[in-house]
């Protein structure tokens, strides 16, 4: 039995990590029919302890049966609701180039509950060229186009130079939520979240861990 909780405390984003890893555990395990999963198997899932698993759940409600595990499909759902992704979130993309292509539709992002709506980019050159089942507009639509159908997400796949003045007009136009794919700090109000994806940190840790692992 799964018992909902209600806590305002604030959910660290390790947290909110490791749920998202869970969840794509869960469904994998429901796509393969389990009826149940162990804290050991979640853990690993996430790259957590079972003791993490328990707290990281804990702070949702009460979940599963010493000795039973927890139900898959029916934490599968609490988790999804908990994420929030138990709606459709409306997302746009700024930048057809290699960092906005990442998010195109198609990617299989609308069954994880996000709708890739439209797909803006500043380049003449690739304004009118499909991406993902999507035709590529022009930029300068932006505020007219969100201003009949909003967007919950926006994500900035431009260059270094441009990406302060997309954010800027994404966050004019009433989107709350970015997902930043270009290498630099955007400044924004309070109350816009931001998520920064930086390759380059990503790339410079996996090569420490290529020179880590080669120590003798």
């Amino acid at each position: 039995m799964i018992h909902k909780a209600t806590r305002s405390r604030r959910v660290a984003p390790s947290t909110v990590r490791r749920l998202s890893l869970y969840l794509g555990f869960l469904e994998q395990r429901r796509q393969d029919g389990a009826a149940t999963v162990p804290s050991r198997a979640l853990a690993e899932a996430g790259g957590a302890t079972p003791a993490q698993v328990r707290k990281d759940l804990s702070f949702f409600g009460s979940f599963g049966r010493r000795g039973v595990g927890y139900p898959v499909a029916p934490l599968a759902e609490r988790v999804r609701a908990i994420l929030g992704l138990d709606r459709g979130h409306r997302v746009v993309v700024v930048g057809a180039g290699p960092l906005g292509a990442a998010l195109a539709p198609g990617a299989g992002w609308r069954e994880r509950g996000f709708e890739v709506a439209a797909v803006y980019d500043l380049d003449p050159a690739r304004i009118g060229t499909a991406q993902g089942g999507l035709v590529v507009r022009d930029a300068a639509r932006l505020e007219a186009d969100l201003a009949g159908r909003p967007a919950d997400i926006g994500v900035v796949g431009v260059p270094v130079e441009a990406a302060q003045g997309v954010a800027d007009r994404l966050v004019r136009a009433g989107v709350r939520a970015l997902l930043n794919l270009a290498p630099v700090h955007l400044d924004v109000p309070s109350g816009v979240a931001v998520t920064q994806v930086n390759l380059a940190l990503e790339l410079d840790a996996l090569a420490f861990a290529i020179r880590a692992g080669g120590r003798k």
